[in-house]
C-alpha cells in the first residue's frame, strides 16, 4: 500500500520523535509486490534525499526510516508502483531546486497514462521538461506545477508566495483534469504534497482519506521527551513546540483520537509555527 506523509514544526531536534510517536498511524504494509520508499528534507540550507526504489520488507517503519533525521521539514512517500518500474529515478520524493514534491494516485487511472504524456510535456518548457529523468506520472505533474511557478516568477530559490504557489497547483489539475476529460476520463484523483523549504502544502483529491494532527505546547511536548533529562531542562522553551503531520492512504482504519480528517477536494497550508489552514480546492 502506498503512504503519503509530511510533517513540518519548529523544532529539528524533535522532529523524529515526533514521527515515532506517531509510527502506528504512518506505517505501510506491503500486500504483494515490494514496496519503495523516498525521504526528503531540508537540513542546514541544503535538500536532502534518501530513496530506496524497492524494500523486501513487508511492513516499513516509516518513523524508524527518519530517525536520524534532524530537519524542521520531511516529506515521506512509501510508493506501491503503477506508473513506471522500480527504479530510483521513479521514487518519490522528486525535487527540482528547493522544491520538494510527492503523490499517490494515479493520472489516467482505468484510461491510461500514455494517452496524455505526451500533450502535458509539450505544456512544460524544454528547460524543465529536459530534467525529467523517470516514467512516473508524478514526475511529470510535477513539472507542470513548476512551469506555472514559472510562469509566476517563482522558481527561483527566493521564497515564494503561498497563495501563488496554492494558485499553480489549481492550474496544474485543472489542466491535468481538461486533457483527461477531452480523452474521456474523469478527474485524477490525487493526494500529493509539495513544498518550498518554507511551507508545507498538501492536496487531498482522492478517495484514499488524508487526515491531519497537531501537537503543540507543553502537554504533547511532555510526552514526546519522555524521560530525556537533558531535554526536561528546556521546558519553558519546549513549550513553544508546534508541529503539524499530515498523512494519507493509511492500510488500515484513519486514525482517530487527534487526528483530524481534510475534506476532499482540499488543500491545506501548513507553516512552522501556526495552526494548518484549509480551504477549498
Amino acid at each position: 500500500m502506498a503512504r503519503l506523509f509530511g510533517i513540518i514544526g519548529n523544532r529539528p531536534d524533535l522532529t523524529a520523535r515526533v514521527l515515532q510517536s506517531e509510527a502506528a498511524a504512518l506505517g505501510a504494509r506491503s500486500k504483494g509486490p515490494p514496496l519503495g520508499w523516498g525521504l526528503g528534507f531540508y537540513q542546514g540550507g541544503e535538500v536532502l534525499i534518501r530513496r530506496r526504489p524497492i524494500d523486501e520488507r513487508q511492513d516499513l517503519d516509516v518513523a524508524r526510516l527518519a530517525a536520524d533525521v534532524r530537519a524542521d521539514l520531511l516529506m515521506g512517500h512509501v510508493r506501491h508502483a503503477t506508473v513506471g518500474a522500480l527504479r530510483t529515478e521513479n521514487t518519490h520524493p522528486f525535487r527540482y531546486r528547493q522544491w520538494l514534491f510527492a503523490q499517490t494516485g494515479t493520472v489516467g487511472a482505468g484510461l491510461g497514462f500514455d494517452r496524455v504524456r505526451d500533450r502535458l510535456l509539450a505544456s512544460v518548457p524544454e528547460f524543465l521538461r529536459s530534467g525529467i529523468r523517470g516514467e512516473t506520472d508524478a514526475e511529470v505533474v510535477f513539472h507542470v506545477f513548476l512551469s506555472f511557478l514559472h510562469d509566476g516568477g517563482l522558481l527561483s530559490d527566493a521564497p515564494g508566495d503561498g497563495a501563488l504557489m496554492r494558485e499553480a497547483l489549481r492550474s496544474s489539475l485543472a489542466v491535468i483534469d481538461g486533457m483527461m476529460g477531452e480523452g474521456g476520463a474523469e478527474a485524477a484523483k490525487l493526494n500529493l504534497m509539495v513544498s518550498n523549504g518554507q511551507e508545507l502544502v498538501a492536496v487531498h483529491r482522492s478517495e484514499a482519506p488524508m487526515s491531519l494532527r497537531v501537537l503543540h505546547g507543553k502537554v504533547d511536548a511532555d510526552i514526546i521527551i519522555g524521560d530525556d533529562p537533558l531535554l526536561r531542562r528546556k521546558i519553558p522553551e519546549l513549550a513553544r513546540m508546534h508541529f503539524t503531520i499530515a498523512a494519507s492512504d493509511f492500510d488500515d482504519a484513519v486514525p482517530g483520537g487527534r487526528w483530524k480528517a481534510v475534506p476532499d477536494c482540499a488543500i491545506v497550508t501548513m507553516p512552522r509555527d501556526e495552526e494548518p489552514r484549509i480551504e477549498a480546492l
